[in-house]
């Protein structure tokens, strides 16, 4: 019977280092995917329109952690039509995802502009047209401006931008 309670050593302890085992691979795994959402999840987050988030009691712009050149403005003059062209196919792009919360980037290598178009707000109905308004960034030559504007849904399921106009932050 000595060899009775040596077996039944050798076995709990196998036993032992199975489960520890088990225990190790699934704090791999949850570490892996940890490590997969968090880097993951910064090529989701959407990009923040700080000027929406401003403290207007306070009358001072929202300074923020972010390093900028400048504070986003409006200006009156708009965007060369070449840009204008691919920043309303982001629009059309972005809409059509429907996301409320999502942001498309846009670029035109020919001018060096660039910019992102974001929903401001639900859909609602305008004429029995289905619209949604926007928020477009604009940069060209390190100076930012933004522009705002509403598209609608055309008859043949198409966004169109209806108007745009330089931001106005009141």
């Amino acid at each position: 019977m000595a060899s009775a309670p040596s077996s039944l050593f050798r076995q709990a302890r196998y036993r032992g280092t199975s489960r520890s085992w088990h225990a190790v691979r699934r704090l791999q795994a949850g570490a892996w995917l940890l490590a997969f959402a968090l880097i993951g999840g910064g090529c989701s987050v959407s990009y923040q329109l700080d000027g929406l988030h401003a403290n207007k009691d306070a009358g001072v712009p929202d300074q923020g952690d972010s390093p900028r050149a400048a504070e986003p403005k409006a200006t009156a003059e708009m965007p060369a039509e070449a840009d204008l062209a691919i920043a309303r196919a982001a629009v059309s792009e972005v809409l059509i995802k429907g996301g409320k919360h999502s942001s498309v980037p846009w670029e035109n290598p020919k001018t060096g502009a660039r910019g992102t178009v974001t929903p401001l707000a639900s859909v609602y109905s305008q004429d029995g047209i289905t619209c949604r308004d926007f928020l477009a960034s604009y940069v060209k030559d390190g100076s930012e401006s933004w522009l705002q504007g509403a598209a609608c849904r055309a008859k043949h399921g198409k966004w169109e931008v209806r108007n745009l106009r330089p931001w106005n932050n009141t």
